[in-house]
């Protein structure tokens, strides 16, 4: 009998995370959930568990400690288990000018948008590439494709996001291990409240579903595909970036986000 394998997601607790959760686990994927709220990872994993009869293990981390990529990975090898998809999912944003943003949140965000992604990402690929198979999906942005005035830091960590899946997933090619970045447009989700964007322009032009972005990044996942653009919106808009003169792409963008 085939070993089920396991998916580990970060982010868990709500929004995508939780979408791709119940994804993967509808697939029969055995899952390593994380985030930082225990009593929601509770509850999806007891529902999951009941629903598609897989084994889920609950890590309670906050993942903008420095530490938190060590801890899950040793808890992980503790428990001898094998993660097949790696799922970088958790992040944040901080809408507000940078001169005016709190500088302790603002790094808290680098540190969990950038620094523990790739630490987990350094972690666990070893694993992947001795067995000649894994996935890894990064969840980028829209703004992976342009500066994000008014939301700079935020916008230069998703630029990191999509640059670094690209880069790894060319390093990769034939290994047997695939690196998907997915980029979604505005995504109604606890994102907007956490990072102040209530007044946004982008929200005005309409957003997807947190279930409709999960689908699209379990499909392209499957598929190995390297980079997935959300929507037709987004991916018109995306493209289009590639050729605008930079000037014209920087006002628009700082248009959008003030509205």
């Amino acid at each position: 009998m085939q070993q089920k394998q396991t998916a580990l997601i970060t982010g868990a607790s709500g929004g995508i995370g939780y979408e791709l959760s119940k994804l993967f686990a509808a697939d029969g994927y055995n899952l390593i959930l994380v985030a930082r709220s225990t009593d929601k990872l509770d509850k999806l994993a007891a529902e999951l568990t009941q629903a598609h009869g897989i084994n889920v293990v609950v890590l309670s981390k906050d993942l903008s400690d420095p530490k938190a990529p060590t801890d899950i990975f040793e808890a992980v090898e503790a428990r001898k288990l094998q993660v097949d998809v790696l799922v970088n999912n958790a992040g944040f944003g901080i809408q507000k000018p940078f001169a005016g943003a709190d500088m302790v949140e603002t790094l808290q965000m680098i540190q969990l948008n950038v620094i523990t992604l790739t630490m987990l990402t350094r972690l666990f690929l070893p694993g992947m590439l001795a067995r000649k198979s894994g996935r890894i999906l990064n969840i980028g942005s829209t703004g992976s494709f342009a500066p994000v005035p008014s939301m700079a830091a935020y916008g230069a960590t998703k630029a990191y996001v999509l640059s670094f899946s690209e880069a790894l997933a060319e390093e990769l090619r034939g290994s047997g291990v695939t690196v998907t970045a997915l980029c979604p447009g505005v995504t109604y989700t606890g994102f907007q409240e956490r990072s102040g964007m209530f007044k946004v322009g982008l929200l005005r032009l309409g957003g997807m579903s947190a279930v409709d972005v999960a689908r699209i990044g379990h499909q392209a996942v499957k598929r190995g595909r390297v980079v997935a653009v959300t929507g037709l919106f987004n991916q018109l808009m995306t493209f289009s970036m590639r050729f605008a003169p930079r000037p014209l792409v920087r006002r628009l963008s700082r248009q959008m986000m003030e509205g």
